[in-house]
């Protein structure tokens, strides 16, 4: 069975997560503060987080940052809730490794459409796509998920991984960020694209030697992204 952690302080809402995900089929435990979504993570080992930024005491974005910072749960998928206006909260949230994130009041079929997306196996390989890939400095070891960046070996989120291996496997070809969005997130173009640029600008402080002259990752204005070949 699919466990999911819904942590929000909000009776109403939590009530809505749990009728709405018990209906899918999945198990829910909830949390209302920061120490006790931590304390369920270590017991219950949820399958994926809903996480609401504004909580008692540790707020969401130190939860956040204490699950990314443990090897043993920095795999969880991470959602954040986050109220209208909270903008820098947000992308802080995603700089930490926060996956995705829905403003409130949300539709909850749509935070359930994010959910089945995010528990989506990664995307199987292309076939042109090789065990392992070398572009200059860069080592992306694709079914070992693990990068080398000038002989050292460099941490990636998951999202980060699966955005790197997209870009890397073939250079030249441009990708909108309305393509990543879907491609990697696994959900279609709802207007707001700042989860790739948030990624995107994480992956080059870690493989670049410049991030703001990047020599991989290149920037097409008002088009997307490529690798550069």
């Amino acid at each position: 069975m699919t466990t999911i952690l819904v942590v929000d302080d909000e009776e109403p809402i939590q009530e809505l997560l749990r009728f709405n995900l018990e209906k899918e089929g999945y198990v829910v435990c909830g949390a209302t503060d920061g120490q006790e979504a931590l304390k369920h993570v270590d017991s219950d080992h949820p399958d994926l987080i809903v996480l609401d930024l504004m909580l008692p005491g540790m707020d969401g974005l130190e939860v956040c940052r204490r699950l990314r910072s443990n090897p043993k749960f920095q795999h969880i998928p991470i959602i954040m809730l986050t109220a209208k206006g909270e903008e820098i909260d947000t992308v802080l949230g995603l700089e930490l490794g926060a996956d995705d994130y829905m403003t409130k009041p949300f539709s909850p079929r749509e935070l359930l459409a994010r959910i089945k997306a995010r528990l989506r196996r990664p995307n199987s390989l292309d076939e042109t796509e090789t065990q392992m890939i070398i572009r200059g400095e860069l080592r992306v070891d694709v079914t070992g998920f693990r990068v080398h960046v000038r002989g050292v070996e460099t941490e990636l989120t998951p999202k980060e991984f699966e955005l790197l291996r997209v870009l890397v496997a073939h250079p030249g070809r441009v990708y909108s960020r309305e393509e990543l969005l879907e491609r990697i997130w696994g959900y279609e173009y709802d207007g707001d694209t700042r989860t790739v640029d948030v990624h995107v600008r994480h992956l080059r402080l870690k493989i670049e030697k410049d991030p703001s002259n990047p020599d991989y990752i290149e920037t097409l204005r008002g088009i997307g992204y490529r690798f550069k070949g």
